[in-house]
């Protein structure tokens, strides 16, 4: 969907005398320290009576270390919490943990917060904060900006390096499914379940960008992508390439945007080490001569639809030949792949989490607690589990 010009002139001007070159792309990339790693995670916010939705997130904020540790988000009912870049998953839990302790004190007598892709049972349109920004994206896209009601884990790596930052990048495009079925955590949405491990794709579709990203042929053919968002009005910014896995030329990094926000801190440190590690390994295989598959995006797409339905319970086909596998095998095997890696980043007890959700994902949990408790009871539980201290 286009931004309307009426909603694009203003932002326009400001922006095309600063589109980035190719050269001045993969600058970014080159400048950044190798496999640093931080953490950006969305937190619903509840109204302590009903466990509804509360949108009361600017007010928060005002509370909050706000621009630092704490921002705003499109839902009125969401606070994203942000880390800064550190060279160990365990340093990134501990600042993340501190933030989730800060929020939650915060919350007062009235609010309480919830980490999950989505709510259980909150209606499936609700109010958005007010802003430019914000604004922007509720003229341009109306009713489905409203229905935006997801909370996503966002890893971000430094892989080091502009052409090594591409390779690993077109790369992990295929490894997208793996992870999202490993972090899915959203097999409930408006009073019902869903039939899925996790609904939030099929919510975020609804605007564009979304899903398994395009593969990149180089810098200067992702600058020219950006320079044609900014002309047809679609990308009045960078950060409007709203993929499930993105360069992100302010930083850096390799965005990891697929995961659905974890409820525990545990769970958190697990996903994040999963894909701490699978950068790792795949820059030290791009350094060792290792030609990088770059794989057809409809096929990894085949592949996540499987992970948005089954979770860990379903098949993932190669994506070479075809042929389909159970994905808790699947997982197994690329776990026990990424040990090596994990010994060297210092994120073994993290990645050994990780290995747990293969046995019992978010999804999986949120439907035990629901068979007991209802829906309420469920989100009950999900704020409760908020502030469960890491055993690591």
């Amino acid at each position: 969907m286009i931004v309307p010009p009426s909603v694009q002139s203003d932002v326009q001007h400001d922006r095309r005398a600063n589109l980035m070159s190719g050269k001045s792309v993969s600058a970014v990339f080159e400048s950044v320290v190798p496999l640093t790693i931080g953490l950006e995670e969305e937190v619903f916010l509840l109204d302590r009576d009903s466990l509804d939705l509360a949108p009361c997130a600017l007010k928060l904020l005002d509370r909050l270390e706000a621009g630092s540790r704490f921002k705003a988000e499109l839902p009125a009912a969401q606070v994203e919490i942000l880390t800064p870049p550190v060279r160990t998953v365990e340093e990134a839990i501990a600042a993340l943990a501190e933030g989730r302790s800060a929020l939650a004190a915060s919350c007062g007598s009235q609010l309480l917060p919830m980490a999950a892709g989505v709510h259980p049972f909150a209606a499936p349109e609700g109010q958005l904060n007010r802003g430019e920004r914000y604004d922007r994206i509720a003229a341009a896209y109306g009713p489905v900006a409203r229905r935006q009601l997801v909370s996503a884990l966002q890893v971000h790596v430094a892989v080091g390096g502009a052409d090594r930052t591409l390779a690993v990048y077109n790369a992990l495009r295929s490894y997208l499914p793996e992870i999202a079925a490993l972090a899915a955590n959203a097999p409930f949405h408006d009073g019902r379940d869903t039939g899925l491990a996790s609904v939030r794709p099929t919510i975020c579709e609804a605007l564009p960008r979304q899903g398994v990203p395009p593969a990149i042929a180089g810098w200067e053919a992702f600058a020219a992508d950006l320079r044609w968002g900014v002309t047809a009005g679609a990308l009045p910014e960078p950060s409007m390439w709203w993929w499930e896995l993105r360069p992100h030329p302010k930083f850096g990094t390799l965005e990891v945007r697929v995961p659905d926000t974890q409820t525990t801190i545990a769970d958190t440190a697990g996903v994040a080490a999963f894909a701490h590690c699978l950068i790792a390994w795949l820059a030290r295989r791009h350094d060792a001569g290792d030609l990088l598959p770059t794989a057809p995006s409809w096929r990894i797409e085949e592949n996540r639809w499987s992970a948005c339905r089954d979770g860990v319970h379903g098949a993932l086909a190669d994506l070479t030949t075809g042929a389909l596998g159970p994905t808790r095998e699947r997982l197994r095997d690329l776990f026990d792949q990424l040990e090596p890696t994990s010994r060297a980043l210092g994120c073994a007890a993290e990645l050994c989490r990780g290995r747990t959700l293969i046995d019992q994902n978010g999804s999986m949990r949120q439907r035990e607690v629901a068979d007991a408790e209802g829906l309420r009871g469920l989100a009950a539980w999900l704020s409760a589990s908020f502030c469960e201290p890491y055993p690591g």
